[in-house]
């Protein structure tokens, strides 16, 4: 795993204007979160700075935060501070988290935001999802978002630089991805994001990090799934679409 300790200072400017509120990034998910007991227990396993994790504690769920970043578990903990929300948060890698956490707890587990493809390989994507599904209840729900990697892929490696600047906190910033797509799906492929603060009254600050990340195809993550013992409930998977969402209920 690597850690955006980096970027997690500056990763308001990598969310959406849609989703930038705990509120907002919440409602994305009403369909999940509705049928819902009072004072269910949730866990965002890939909680970056802490939007959807302090926006499942306002609903009123019980809700715990983790991530493999120092600097997003502190930035989550933060927002939760501001917003008065009852989140729990914990430092952990997927494998980590039966070490920490009662398997069967959970109604709803959510590694949202591309996070999945950050697991080394097969290997450590199967060990991920294996430690999700344990610590669902029987009926509980898996919620994964995912870049369509085979639309990633076929573009190969290429500089994506923003056509417009992003305004966050007062300031606005230039944002750039630097894709260096690997000979064959199994091999290390990286990310570098670079995030260009800029002021006309001072200087440009830039901040980057390089991320590894290992591309998997839908039908693999179907397959994985299945292997740990979840159900697809539903998945809105189009190979010409940008992203996707998977809903997985452990039997």
């Amino acid at each position: 795993m690597t850690g955006y300790d980096a970027l997690g200072e500056v990763y308001e400017w990598l969310i959406s204007d849609a989703r930038l509120s705990p509120a907002e990034f919440v409602a994305s998910f009403d369909d999940v979160i509705a049928p819902l007991p009072p004072n269910a227990h949730v866990l965002d396993c890939s909680c970056g700075t802490g939007q959807l994790a302090v926006g499942l504690a306002g609903r009123g769920l019980q809700v715990v935060a983790t991530d493999a970043s120092e600097t997003m578990v502190r930035r989550t903990a933060e927002l939760a501070e501001k917003f008065g929300a009852s989140v729990r948060t914990l430092r952990a890698h997927w494998h980590e988290l039966p070490d920490h956490l009662d398997d069967g707890t959970f109604d709803v587990v959510f590694c949202v935001g591309n996070s999945l493809a950050h697991a080394a390989g097969a290997g450590g994507r199967v060990a991920a999802l294996e430690s999700m599904a344990r610590l669902l209840r029987p009926g509980g729900r898996l919620v994964l978002t995912s870049r369509t990697w085979e639309l990633v892929r076929a573009r190969g490696s290429r500089l994506d630089i923003g056509d417009r600047l992003v305004h966050r906190n007062g300031r606005d910033a230039l944002v750039v991805y630097r894709w260096d797509i690997a000979p064959r799906w199994e091999d290390e492929h990286h990310i570098e994001i670079a995030i260009a603060q800029v002021d006309a009254a001072g200087p440009v600050l830039v901040r980057s990090e390089l991320l590894s990340c290992w591309p998997f195809r839908y039908d693999e993550l179907e397959a994985e799934l299945y292997s740990v013992g979840l159900r697809i409930d539903m998945s809105t998977f189009d190979g010409n679409a940008e992203d996707y969402r998977v809903v997985a209920s452990r039997a």
